[in-house]
Parts: C-alpha cells; sequence; structure tokens
C-alpha cells in the first residue's frame, strides 16, 4: 500500500530548495530509473547528474543557445540564464537510440520517460520533489552538442530535484469514467 500512496500523492513541485539526495540516495534513485520496461534490454536510458557549480555551466549553455536564436529579447536570455538555479539539483534525461529490428526510437523513447517517472517516484518516496520540465532548452541539437552527446542521442527533458519549498500543489480530484472505456 505504501507504493501506491506514493503514485497517488506525488506531484510535481513549484519551488526547490536543498537540501538535495546525497550519493548514496541519488544511487538508489539511478536503480530505480534502470527498472523501467526496456524492450530487448537495449539500455537507451542515461542520466547527466548537475548540480553545485555544474549549474553555472549549464546556466552558459543555456545562454549561449539563446543567443544563438534570431530576434531573442533580453528577458527571454535572461530566463535561460537562470533556469538551472530553480532547483539545487538537475537530471537530464538522455535517450540513446540505438538501432534494433523490434524496437523501434519511440518505444526507446518511452522507455526513458518512464525511467523518469521512476526517478521522480524514488525520489518523493524520501521526501525529496522534482518537476520534469522541456521545452527550448530540451529539444535542441546545440543544447545536446554542448552536453558532449552523439547524434544518436537525444534530451527528452530535465527533473529539477530539490526539497519543495512554499505552497505545496492540489492533486485534482479525477473522475476515472472521463478517462477509461471499457470494450
Amino acid at each position: 500500500m505504501e507504493a501506491l500512496n506514493n503514485i497517488l500523492t506525488r506531484v510535481s513541485a513549484r519551488e526547490l530548495s536543498s537540501p538535495y539526495p546525497s550519493k548514496d540516495e541519488m544511487e538508489l534513485v539511478y536503480k530505480a530509473a534502470l527498472r523501467a520496461p526496456d524492450h530487448a534490454w537495449l539500455r537507451p536510458s542515461t542520466f547527466i547528474e548537475v548540480k553545485d557549480e555544474a549549474l553555472d555551466r549549464l546556466s552558459k549553455i543555456f545562454v549561449k543557445f539563446g543567443k544563438s536564436l534570431p530576434d531573442i529579447s533580453d528577458e527571454v536570455l535572461n530566463k535561460y540564464q537562470n533556469a538551472p538555479y530553480r532547483a539545487p539539483m538537475i537530471i537530464v534525461l538522455v535517450n540513446t537510440f540505438k538501432d534494433h529490428p523490434k524496437v523501434p526510437a519511440i518505444e526507446q523513447k518511452l522507455s526513458t520517460a518512464t525511467a523518469a517517472q521512476n526517478i521522480m517516484l524514488a525520489l518523493n518516496s524520501m521526501n525529496y520533489s522534482s518537476i520534469w520540465r522541456t521545452g527550448k532548452l530540451a529539444f535542441n541539437e546545440m543544447v545536446q552538442t554542448e552536453l558532449g552527446l552523439k547524434s544518436n542521442q537525444e534530451i527528452l527533458g530535465y527533473l529539477y530535484i530539490g526539497t519543495e519549498v512554499g505552497k505545496k500543489k492540489k492533486i485534482p480530484s479525477l473522475d476515472i469514467d472521463k478517462f477509461v472505456t471499457y470494450l
């Protein structure tokens, strides 16, 4: 029942602060991530952990990307520069496509997405919080290149991680019949 309660109570955090998980805690989190469904055991999911001074390096990469855009406003550039500092730790979700006759690219991406959910649930079970962010900073070749990724790798998002501060989001009540049909 604890596992089910963990799933039912997990919510993305609005505001994150220190502390973030320890190295030993993150080892468990990564082990949970790698339990995601993975057809043919291709292991398409890898992670880049960003914290401390590495947040500054990620900020510089985001600014470099922003400056490459035509007509970017100072406001948007400032937003890109400050993005890494919204949490004390970030995990970059990397999907590595591996050519396989029975496992298409989308299935490999879904495996990495499931790994991300496992990370978020593992963190929630340890009383940490997270939020998954995507957008232009995730889906572009320049940031991927700056992070040293290969042509068969792509960023599927960033998990911002820490301890939730401020007002917690309310979990909406959902009518299951609006989401489920029966044959």
